[in-house]
């Protein structure tokens, strides 16, 4: 039988925040999540790391908490923040009224907002609206949620930490009013185990509800569902705000070299649903070239949504809301053992897993401090080993894999570049990924499709969307038995183009239209796989 001190349901950033910081603190703990890493809504949103400025006028607990985080994440996450900094304008249609607590707001929380006037905003942004009235630069950054998460989990491995994905919770056992555990059922065998533990904790965002019926409690978390717009172009250099009440289509963040555009709320019965329609998509162009009036003209990647969870004692929903986070410890209702950390955002990740490992360890007698805020998530790369990476990545593309890899996985790949120079051919063009970082990636153990490998090395997210890196990766990943015993090469790559065209099918105009012929052409035509014909 299986033991640990707690097991930790989810794999999101608020779980992988309570894996590391339990394990720094020398706690015996399990991560435990139904699907791949970072699969929900830590990896389904805007990926913008808040100055809190958004919350000054409704929310200020959430806008310090914003601010406060952003400055320690910038810190010890440096290589999954682009330090972009951030533009809030308002146009003659946004309330002037509104202007007036917003800086009031900025002041009382301790975020800074600089004044420039409409031509200092165009020198730095040359896209944005003519008809801007108002500006005010802010300290937003950029933050790949991805990155973030697996270095969480890099961090949390080092002091005893272990993570099991496709690994699904269908039981919380309890015996007289205490937990002793969690049944569990794998993916891809539906072998069901037992594992022992001293606690549970419902890390699992909105599906936070379902966990904890799992224990015969009730916990009321709402899905709401954000559709956002990935644009193949960075119109913007800095992230760009609407200066009014916050609402549909009104943040444009970029990333790398696209932009994305976000977002819609709406509520939903099931935090599975991650669907976006043309109608969605259409809303958000009207709202977003207010902001950037030649927006039509820059070519949509793709759209994607996810699930927020909002939990409000008073009953809102939607952006009514409160986007602060709640720790529920149901000892109070009769199960001791199962604690339940729902709201919060990704900025306040870290904030929200020390408030709650505080919680834990003070059941557990243990006196440690939180040291999250100040030991870095990962070491960083040596300018020497970057120095003989050069060797063997184009010209950008050291940069970019160093900050994806961090610095013990870089220098495993960069050997492997040195002693097999068959790894060093590229698979995907577009994110500079080699055949030696997703080999890299499959054999630590945790990649059994090709989606899986994608969310490591962004595999299949640039221009093309897996139409070129998605057969290379299906053939590498082919020659692995853990691959191999669960999906054949033709279900894999098939799953893989249908999850790429889901995000394809509301844009699908243009370019796009073009690009899914290519697809077509090549997988439906050229090789039969069903997954190269959009199921329409």
């Amino acid at each position: 039988m299986e033991k640990t001190t707690v097991v930790v349901i989810g794999g999101g950033s608020t779980g992988v925040g309570i894996l590391r910081d339990l394990a720094m603190r020398g706690v015996d703990v399990l991560l435990l999540e139904k699907r791949d890493m970072v699969n929900g809504t830590s990896s389904r949103y805007h990926g913008l790391l808040h100055s809190g400025a958004r919350y000054v006028v409704k929310d200020q607990e959430a806008a310090r908490e914003c601010i406060e985080e952003n400055i320690i994440l910038r810190k010890i996450g440096k290589s999954c923040v682009e330090a972009t900094e951030g533009l809030f304008i308002r146009l003659p249609e946004d309330d002037e009224a509104f202007e007036e607590k917003w800086v009031a707001g900025c002041k009382n929380s301790g975020i800074s907002a600089i004044p420039i006037t409409p031509q200092e905003a165009w020198q730095l942004e040359p896209n944005l609206s003519s008809r801007l009235v108002a500006a005010y630069r802010v300290p937003d950054a950029a933050i790949d949620g991805f990155r973030m998460a697996w270095q969480n989990i890099d961090s949390a491995k080092r002091y005893g930490g272990r993570v099991k994905t496709y690994t699904e919770v269908i039981r919380v056992v309890s015996e007289n009013g205490k937990v002793t555990g969690v049944e569990v059922r794998k993916f891809f065998t539906n072998e069901t185990y037992f594992i022992a533990c001293d606690f549970v904790i419902n890390a699992a965002g909105p599906w936070s509800g379902q966990i904890a019926a799992l224990a015969g409690l009730e916990v009321h978390v709402q899905p709401d569902k954000g559709t956002l717009i990935a644009f193949n172009q960075r119109m913007t250099s800095r992230i760009v705000n609407r200066l009014h009440v916050p609402s549909d289509g009104d943040i444009f963040v970029p990333h790398g070299s696209i932009t994305i555009l976000g977002t819609t709320s709406m509520s939903v019965k099931d935090p599975e649903d991650t669907s976006s329609s043309f109608l969605e998509i259409e809303s958000l162009l009207k709202i977003g070239e207010k902001t950037f009036e030649n927006l039509r003209k820059y070519r949509i990647l793709r759209a994607f949504a996810g699930s927020r969870p909002l939990y409000s004692s008073s009953g809102g929903i939607g952006r009514g809301a409160s986007r602060g986070f709640v720790i529920l410890n149901h000892a109070a209702e009769g199960l001791y053992g199962f604690i339940t950390i729902t709201g919060g955002k990704f900025t306040t990740y870290r904030l929200m897993a020390e408030k709650l490992t505080d919680m834990v360890c003070q059941e557990l007698h243990i006196t440690a401090p939180c040291r999250t805020a100040e030991e870095p998530l990962i070491q960083d790369v040596p300018e020497n080993v970057k120095q003989q990476a050069r060797k063997y990545f184009p010209a950008y593309g050291t940069v970019l894999a160093a900050n994806r890899l961090g610095g013990e996985r870089f220098e495993r790949v960069v050997k492997r570049l040195e002693n097999s120079p068959q790894e060093r051919q590229l698979v995907c063009e577009c994110e500079n990924v080699t055949v030696a970082e997703i080999k890299e990636v499959i054999s630590e153990g945790t990649s059994h499709t090709v989606n899986d490998i994608r969310r490591k090395t962004r595999m299949g997210m640039g221009t093309c969307q897996g139409i070129f890196c998605s057969l290379r990766s299906v053939g590498i990943l082919s020659q692995y038995e853990m691959a191999a015993e669960k999906q054949g090469s033709i279900e894999q790559l098939q799953n893989f183009l249908q999850s790429r065209f889901k995000g394809i099918r509301p844009v699908l105009w243009g370019n796009a239209l073009r690009e899914i012929e290519i697809a077509r052409g090549i997988y439906g035509v050229g090789l039969n796989v069903n997954g190269g014909k959009p199921k329409c």
